[in-house]
């Protein structure tokens, strides 16, 4: 990747790109944001949750580390299944190090074999991660392992608990010795490469998940419509769109009275001002765009954008 940071290389200094894969809802953003030390990539008990590369970079003293958080491998049921699919193999062929993340309380599954088959054609080494650790007990932590290193030669292997944080030091360490010598590709105060109308849609549309009904998350998308400062005032106005598919979900969206939509505004406007530093009035709206996500424009307008993969 060519360098994006105009900054003189410093003898020793190690960066690199670094791919985490995995089955959906296996704690690939929790990891993230774990790492990172704030919220960029939004977090859900839903499957599915993360529709594009999501870049944390985390720079130390004598390092950068850029990670790409992927949707979670799956098989692919209309055309953002198959946008989401692209993402996450296509991260394969252009990193430094592949993280293949699995839920230890889970154990082997056909996505795991998917993913398996799709690494024994990279030369890219790939780590193990084995997360989850501390909802488990150590004694059955031995037979996983040597259930997927007996499939594929991984470079190591390291358990972890992204939300406790157990270990997670121990394998930064471990992919700060696997990266190549590099420039500081981004500047040391920057987390991540995607910018704040992204990380805002993201925001709220991680409150629709947590506070709706089963058939709402994989059918919802949030556009940004505005965000500009108000007149003589510190506050930031933000306007956006949440996007359902059907009338029965923008029912259950906006709730009975409005309550639903007035909580998801609530906890989104508390993350969005932490993000921006700034008092927001965040202003929401609900459309019905039927089929959206086996419409190749509708999925253009919303950021997914296939030709950038």
């Amino acid at each position: 990747m060519d360098k994006l940071f105009d900054d003189k290389q410093v003898k020793g200094y190690k960066s690199g790109f670094i791919s985490i894969i995995g089955r959906p809802n296996v704690g690939k953003s929790t990891f993230l944001n774990r790492v990172i030390g704030q919220k960029i990539a939004i977090m859900s008990d839903k499957p599915q949750t993360t529709r594009n590369k999501v870049q944390g970079v985390l720079t130390q003293n004598d390092s950068q580390m850029i990670f790409i958080d992927t949707p979670g491998i799956h098989k692919p049921k209309h055309k953002l299944g198959d946008f989401m699919m692209k993402v996450a193999t296509n991260t394969l062929k252009e990193v430094d190090l592949i993280l293949f993340m699995i839920n230890a309380t889970e154990g082997y599954g056909r996505g795991d074999e998917f993913i398996i088959e799709k690494l024994q054609s990279v030369k890219t080494p790939v780590f193990l991660v084995v997360n989850k650790i501390d909802a488990m007990h150590p004694d059955d932590l031995l037979p996983i392992i040597e259930k997927y290193q007996q499939l594929y030669p991984f470079a190591a292997v390291v358990p972890i608990s992204a939300l406790e944080g157990n270990n997670v030091d121990t394998l930064l360490e471990q992919i700060k010795e696997h990266l190549p010598e590099g420039p500081q590709f981004y500047p040391a105060d920057q987390v991540t490469d995607h910018p704040e109308r992204f990380i805002i849609s993201e925001l709220v549309r991680e409150k629709v998940l947590h506070l709706t009904r089963e058939e709402i998350p994989h059918s919802v998308a949030v556009v940004i419509d505005s965000i500009k400062k108000m007149d003589n005032s510190d506050t930031i106005n933000v306007m956006a769109t949440i996007v359902v598919e059907r009338d029965s979900q923008k029912g259950i969206v906006i709730g009975k009275q409005g309550k639903m939509l007035k909580e998801v505004g609530s906890r989104a406007r508390v993350d969005i001002e932490n993000l921006l530093g700034s008092k927001v009035f965040l202003e929401l709206w609900v459309k019905v765009q039927k089929d959206w996500r086996n419409k190749a424009s509708q999925l253009r307008d919303y950021g997914f954008n296939e030709s950038e993969y």
